[in-house]
């Protein structure tokens, strides 16, 4: 045996080809030992043929996995044929009773009920063309309703229990995948926050350097810095988020709203003027609704850099109501004319959504306009 078979051994058992051979070679095992010992106590002698005829039940078992009832019909005749024959009795009923478990684990429980029935009944029909006077009142007869029973009933059981742990690894599985798949969006999202403001404020500060580089030296180095102060604000963030990737535990320090003047003072450098109304701090605000308030204002604030044709001003107010915060991000552009939701508008969806909250932007007079409500208490 090859390292790679004795290591597929150790993870999930033996082979199949194993697991079907060994119950067998067991029963069968047992069978002769209980055979010779019954032989002997009645001072009788089995003779080759006698051996033979003892096992005859088991070979057809080596096929129950592929052919469950087969094998227990084949099985379980030659065992009570052993019965009928006048050999020494022994233990051969076991292995009939394998064969009548993997029916009913495999098949359920009308086939195999139907099956056991059927071989009692041609058991009892054997006896009556033999002339046994106890007839169908024999308490043997009644024995083997009761066999029939209870080889079902563990068999069904079997059955229950493997459905009921595939079931569990399933859901697990499923589980783990889900997490997975909301672990993957939220690095998404905030990777895409992160990335999308800081180079959309640094694109526009390029452009304001590039075009003031010759003419204003001083508004070149100004747009310069504001330019370095956005990358190294972008660097501190996807640091964080990488550092969560890398360890797998406890997430970094994330960003809220107190860094809301950071915001304001990046759009004022892309030439955006920023009015306020109203205080988040006002609001007592769970880390989560902190977080997600952040990203909502600071992709919408980046949308309007990026998108709001002719955009000089942005309203940003917050407002509290039925336990709720309200954020509403207002500008003074033109909209683009057919619009369709991007990444941004989706994570800031997503973000509400997780929470228990909502986002909903479109063109207003005058501009356009993303308003979010976040439940004051919201956890994801």
């Amino acid at each position: 045996m090859s390292y790679g078979q004795t290591v597929l051994w150790s993870r999930s058992g033996p082979p199949e080809r194993v697991r079907d051979v060994l119950p067998v070679l067991l029963l069968t095992a047992i069978t002769l030992a209980g055979t010779a010992a019954s032989a002997r106590w009645h001072g009788e002698t089995l003779t080759g043929p006698g051996w033979l005829f003892a096992i005859a039940a088991a070979p057809p078992l080596l096929v129950r996995r592929r052919f469950p009832l087969v094998a227990f019909v084949l099985s379980a005749g030659l065992a009570f044929a052993y019965y009928l024959s006048g050999f020494p009795a022994g233990p051969g009923i076991l292995l009939p009773t394998l064969g009548l478990m993997n029916l009913a684990y495999r098949r359920d429980v009308p086939p195999a009920a139907s099956a056991g029935g059927a071989v009692a009944v041609g058991v009892i029909t054997a006896e009556l063309l033999r002339g046994d006077p106890a007839g169908t009142f024999d308490p043997r007869f009644f024995g083997l309703l009761l066999w029939i029973a209870v080889a079902v009933a563990l068999g069904t059981a079997a059955r229950l229990r493997h459905s009921m742990i595939t079931e569990a690894r399933e859901r697990s599985a499923e589980r783990e995948r889900r997490q997975a798949e909301e672990e993957r969006l939220r690095i998404a999202r905030e990777v895409h926050d992160v990335v999308a403001h800081s180079l959309a404020m640094i694109n526009v500060q390029a452009g304001v350097a590039a075009h003031v580089a010759d003419r204003r030296p001083e508004a070149a180095r100004e747009a310069l810095l504001a330019i370095k102060e956005a990358s190294r604000t972008a660097l501190s963030d996807l640091r964080a988020t990488l550092d969560v990737l890398r360890s797998g535990g406890e997430r970094a320090p994330t960003p809220g709203m107190a860094r809301l003047p950071d915001l304001i003072a990046n759009a004022q450098a892309a030439g955006i003027d920023v009015t306020v109304e109203g205080q988040a701090e006002s609001c007592p605000l769970t880390a989560p609704v902190d977080m997600a308030a952040y990203r909502i204002l600071q992709e919408s604030l980046t949308n309007v850099v990026r998108h709001a044709t002719g955009a000089d001003s942005v309203t940003v107010r917050f407002r509290r109501e039925d336990g709720s915060l309200l954020l509403t991000v207002r500008d003074n552009g033109t909209p683009r004319e057919n619009p369709h939701p991007g990444n941004g508008l989706r994570g800031m969806t997503e973000r509400a959504a997780a929470l228990g909250g909502s986002v909903t932007a479109g063109p207003v007079e005058g501009g356009f306009a993303v308003r979010a409500r976040l439940p004051l208490r919201g956890e994801t």
